[in-house]
Parts: C-alpha cells; sequence; structure tokens
C-alpha cells in the first residue's frame, strides 16, 4: 500500500484489520470491511486477497475466486493455488479442482502449501464419491510423522473423517484420537467427534436450567392456585394465562 496517500493507505489498512479480525467470527462483518478496503483500493494485492478470504468466508465461491486470481496476476505468488482449487470444488467443479491438484503449480507451493492442496484433492473426490481414492490421497509422509506441524491436526482429522465416510471405524476412531493429540489450539472438532464415537451424549446445561425453572414456575402457580378460594379462581387463571404468556415471550425472545 506504500502506492496510495498516507491519509487512504491509513483507511485501507483499518478495515483490513478489521477483516482478519471478524473473519472467523463474524464472516458477514469481515465481508462488509473488505468490500470498502477494495472500493478504496481495487489495485492492491492485498486487498484483493483480504476480499477473497472474506468472500471464501461467505461461501461466495465464484466471487473469492476472481480476487484470488487478481491478487496473483498482481503479485505472482503461488500460495493462493489450494484455496482457488477449494473455490473450485465450492462451485461444484471437483475435475477441475482434481486438475489444480495436478498442476505444476503445486511443486512450488511450501510444505503447508502442499498439505492444503492434498487436504484440498481429497475432499474433491469425496466430492464425486470416490472415497477410497480419497483415503490414498492422504497418505503421505506428512501424516505418518510424529512430529507435530501446524497443519498435522487437520491432516489426521480428515483422514479419519474420510476413514469414517468408508465405513471404517475403528481406523477413524484411532485417527481422530491422534488429531486430538496434534490439536493443541482446538482448531478442529476432533475431541467432539471421538466422544461422539464412544457413546457419549452432549447436554445443553443451559437448555436443562431453563427446563428446570419452567417446572418450578408451574409447580409454584399450581400451590398458589390450589389454595385459592373459589371467589379467587378466575383471577388466578387469569394471572397464570398472563403468566405463562410472558414465560412464552421471555422463550420466544
Amino acid at each position: 500500500m506504500q502506492s496510495l496517500p498516507k491519509t487512504l493507505a491509513d483507511d485501507v489498512a483499518k478495515n483490513l484489520v478489521m477483516v482478519a479480525k471478524l473473519i472467523d467470527e463474524d464472516p458477514e462483518g469481515a465481508y462488509g470491511y473488505s468490500r470498502v478496503a477494495l472500493r478504496l483500493a481495487s489495485r492492491v494485492a492485498a486487498v484483493r486477497e483480504a476480499a477473497g478470504f472474506a468472500a471464501y468466508a461467505n461461501q461466495k465461491y465464484s466471487e473469492a475466486l476472481a480476487e484470488f486470481r487478481a491478487a496473483r496476476r498482481m503479485t505472482g505468488n503461488i500460495d493462493l493455488w489450494p484455496v482457488m482449487a477449494d473455490c473450485e470444488r465450492g462451485l461444484g467443479r471437483p475435475e477441475k479442482a482434481l486438475d489444480m491438484a495436478g498442476a505444476p503449480e503445486v511443486h512450488k507451493l511450501d510444505k503447508a502449501g502442499q498439505v492444503e492442496m492434498r487436504l484440498v484433492a481429497a475432499g474433491a473426490r469425496r466430492d464425486m464419491g470416490q472415497l477410497d481414492a480419497a483415503i490414498v490421497t492422504l497418505q503421505s509422509p506428512e501424516l505418518a510423522s510424529n512430529s507435530v506441524q501446524p497443519w498435522t491436526a487437520r491432516l489426521r482429522y480428515a483422514y479419519a473423517d474420510a476413514l469414517l465416510a468408508a465405513g471404517r471405524e475403528g481406523e477413524a476412531r484411532e485417527w481422530f484420537a491422534k488429531a486430538v493429540e496434534a490439536d493443541k489450539d482446538g482448531s478442529t472438532d476432533a475431541s467432539d467427534r471421538l466422544a461422539e464415537m464412544d457413546g457419549v451424549e452432549f447436554v445443553d446445561a443451559l437448555d436443562e436450567n431453563e427446563s428446570e425453572g419452567d417446572g418450578d414456575l408451574k409447580s409454584g402457580r399450581e400451590e398458589q392456585k390450589d389454595g385459592l378460594g373459589d371467589g379467587q379462581g378466575a383471577s388466578a387463571a387469569s394471572a397464570e394465562d398472563s403468566s405463562e404468556d410472558r414465560d412464552s415471550d421471555v422463550r420466544d425472545s
């Protein structure tokens, strides 16, 4: 952004910071900021790339692909190749994603990029119903390695998920457990998947507490109504109806 006037560069930078801050928790908000940055500086590669990731996070794959292609033309950087291939998957073109996985550009990627490309290719195989091929695609030295790298948890998770889809539950459980070991920051839900396979049921504590609270309220109202005389019965019923309406409004809100 060095080519931009300082004030404009500052405005663009602020919007890009917000894109990065919101993209995981609020993709729509991130997308909005990316559009502002794009309007201010569409000829800046970093802006096009950020706009691409914001669109990708919102499943706007055609738009994301266009932005990634623009960023690549501007920089010649090959790092976006895997996510571009995944956009092709999102557009319902897994064959195109597989073509990209076999392209010469893949050999120019660093190790992380090559692992990402392998994940995309396996996903494309699954899109096409080729479950065994997806499993084979993920089998690699990176998967077999005992060392934990930034991509290890996701790679093991994808392998476990592919095994499970193919009906190989015993192996899937083993690899979900390995994914948990590598997933120190909770980037996957491997622990939940493992628990589900072991028959653990999750209960929403908040919902349970609300149900108990509703039961206590109803019990209290029944006791109150039983203690009223005949002359007070109508007003008690009216109060009960009003209370139940309020309970309904609270739940609906």
